[in-house]
C-alpha cells in the first residue's frame, strides 16, 4: 500500500469534532424526513423542512470539496478510497440531469445521504466491511446448504407427497417447507405432521434440524465472526498508517481477505521499531561468551 500524501486540511476534515459535526447534520437531515413522512407536519411547516434539508445538502457538498482539498494539488488521489467514492455518489447523485424535477429521485437521493454515517463511523465501517468480507464463504455454504435442501426435499416428496400435497407436493413446496423449518419455524408441527404418515419420520426431521439448523447455521455464524475480526485488523492497520505513514509499505494490502497481510504488516512496522532503537544505541548488546563482567 503507497500511502496518499495530504495537506494541513485532512487534520481538520479528519479530526473527531469535524466528523461529529457531519454525523449531527446527517441525524438532522434524517429527522426532517421523518417529519415530513406526517401530512399535517409537511403542510404547516414544508417550507421549512425544506430549507433545512437544502442547507443540510450545502453542509455535504461543502464537507466534499474540503476532503477534496484536502489531496492538495493532487485532488484526483481522493477517489482512491472506495468510501470516497461512496460519498461522492450519494452526494453528487442530486445533480443528475431531471433529479431535482422529479421528487421521488430527489427524496431517494436525501434518503441515501444517511448511508454516509456508515462512512463516518469506525465501528460500522467494521461491521460493513466484516458481511462483504463473509460473502465469498457464505457462498459457499449457500451451496452446501442448497444441496442439503435438494436431498432431504426429495426424500419428503417420496414420503408426504400423497398424504400432504400442499407441503410436500413437488420438489419445489419441499425445498420450501424445509427452508422455513431451518428457522425452526413452525417445526413441532411439519415434524407431527409427518408423524401421523410415517410414525418413525421424526428420524427424518430431527437429522434435518441437527445438520441443517445447528451444524450449518454454526458454519455460518463461525464464518461472519472470523471476517469481523479480519475486517477489525485491517481497520487497525489503517489507523496505524495514517498515524505512521512512514511504517507502509508496497506489499501490504489492506483489503486482502488472509489476516495474515495484516500480522505480517504488524510485525513489520515493530521490526522497523527495533532498527530504530538499536540504531539508537537503546539495545544492549550482550557481552561476548567467555568474558566475566566486572562485579
Amino acid at each position: 500500500m503507497i500511502v496518499i500524501p495530504r495537506n494541513r486540511l485532512a487534520g481538520f476534515v479528519d479530526s473527531s469534532g469535524f466528523t461529529s459535526f457531519i454525523v449531527g447534520v446527517i441525524l438532522v437531515n434524517a429527522l426532517v424526513l421523518a417529519v415530513g413522512t406526517y401530512e399535517t407536519l409537511d403542510e404547516r411547516y414544508g417550507s421549512t423542512l425544506h430549507r433545512i434539508s437544502d442547507l443540510c445538502f450545502v453542509i455535504f457538498v461543502i464537507e466534499l470539496l474540503l476532503r477534496i482539498l484536502s489531496y492538495g494539488i493532487r485532488p484526483w488521489n481522493f477517489f482512491s478510497s472506495g468510501w470516497n467514492i461512496f460519498d461522492f455518489i450519494i452526494i453528487g447523485s442530486v445533480f443528475i440531469p431531471g433529479g431535482r424535477e422529479n421528487a421521488t429521485l430527489l427524496r431517494m437521493a436525501r434518503l441515501a445521504r444517511l448511508m454516509r454515517v456508515v462512512r463516518l463511523l469506525p465501528d460500522l465501517r467494521v461491521l460493513l466491511l466484516g458481511v462483504w468480507r463473509s460473502v465469498p464463504p457464505l457462498l459457499s455454504v449457500a451451496g452446501i446448504t442448497a444441496a442439503l435442501l435438494f436431498v432431504y426435499g426429495m426424500i419428503g416428496w417420496l414420503m408426504f407427497a400423497d398424504a400432504i400435497p400442499e407441503h410436500w407436493g413437488n420438489i419445489g413446496r419441499a425445498m420450501l417447507t424445509l427452508f422455513v423449518m431451518l428457522t425452526l419455524e413452525n417445526f413441532p408441527n411439519y415434524m407431527y405432521e409427518g408423524m401421523d404418515v410415517h410414525p418413525w419420520s421424526w428420524i427424518y426431521f430431527v437429522s434435518f434440524i441437527l445438520i441443517a439448523a445447528f451444524i450449518v447455521l454454526n458454519v455460518l455464524i463461525g464464518i461472519v465472526l472470523n471476517s469481523m475480526e479480519e475486517a477489525r485488523e485491517s481497520e487497525q492497520r489503517k489507523s496505524v498508517l495514517d498515524e505512521h505513514p512512514e511504517r507502509a509499505g508496497p506489499v501490504v494490502d489492506l483489503d486482502a481477505s488472509a489476516p495474515v497481510v495484516e500480522r505480517i504488516a504488524l510485525l513489520r512496522a515493530a521490526l522497523d521499531e527495533l532498527e530504530v532503537e538499536l540504531s539508537a544505541g537503546s539495545v544492549t548488546e550482550p557481552p561476548p561468551s567467555g568474558t566475566v563482567e566486572p562485579a
